[in-house]
């Protein structure tokens, strides 16, 4: 089956996944579903979210026809992988914090985990630390007040200066050792779209580590024959009225209506 990729979410986090597949294969299609009708996630309980994703993501891939679903959540990917393998008939990519590419790159042994209260909190999270920076002091943030920033930065309202520097002060206030954070995983696929501000937040240089590329390559690896071309499509499962701007900075300019199987 050669289709479009389709890009998944809560809210407008994949768009910063879809800015990285557009840099490794500008050519290619792609169309893009949130579920912003159920957004923020974290708030659901996981047996009713995992069954919520696996429903969404069906109605997407009926309207998409792609040839690849990449899940741009950290949430969606813990609970609902495993069944979003079984109920549909195309590869799955999924989404990890970038614990492994963070820890190969600092100098300092000291990486920040920047993400939401879930991601932070999660066993899989603590089991990528074992079997990737067993050597390293992780500081983990939780930091759900930027999923919100990024939604609202997607709506034409900057970002909250006060805001993203209270998220941020954990990071700079952790010194273990005398060690510095010399490296920040930004474990939620909303935070990339902040990048320029945490940038100008930061005190001191800090490399900022999302998962973009990894997702990218992983695309290439299993589905190598990509359909080229325009697709620009977006679905929504709430009104799409305040998001048709924010998307078409991303490529994604036709709105859609997801409709969900009773």
């Amino acid at each position: 089956m050669t289709g479009p990729v389709l890009i998944f979410d809560s809210g407008v986090g994949g768009l910063s996944v879809a800015r990285s597949l557009r840099q490794h294969y500008p050519n290619t299609a792609m169309c893009y579903a949130c579920d912003n009708a159920w957004m923020p996630y974290g708030l659901r309980d996981d047996i009713t979210l995992s069954a919520r994703i696996v429903a969404v993501c069906q109605a997407a891939v009926r309207a998409c026809q792609p040839s690849v679903l990449v899940v741009a959540c950290n949430t969606a990917s813990t609970l609902a992988l495993d069944g979003l393998r079984k109920a549909l008939t195309i590869p799955v990519v999924g989404t990890v914090p970038a614990i492994k590419p963070a820890a190969a790159i600092s100098q300092t042994r000291h990486i920040g985990l920047l993400a939401t209260r879930a991601t932070v909190s999660r066993p899989y999270t603590q089991k990528l630390i074992e079997s990737f920076a067993s050597d390293c002091i992780i500081t983990r943030v939780a930091a759900d007040a930027l999923v919100l920033e990024a939604e609202a930065l997607l709506g034409g309202v900057s970002p909250n200066r006060e805001r993203l520097q209270q998220a941020l002060y954990p990071l700079w206030q952790a010194v273990d050792h005398q060690l510095p954070v010399d490296t920040v995983v930004l474990g939620c696929t909303h935070f990339p779209l902040l990048k320029p501000w945490l940038e100008a937040l930061a005190p001191t240089p800090v490399s900022w580590v999302d998962s973009g590329d990894a997702i990218a390559r992983r695309v290439g690896q299993i589905a190598p024959a990509l359909k080229n071309g325009q697709d620009g499509r977006f679905f929504t499962t709430a009104s799409a009225e305040a998001l048709g701007e924010g998307f078409s900075q991303y490529g994604f300019y036709t709105p859609g209506w997801l409709e969900l199987s009773a």
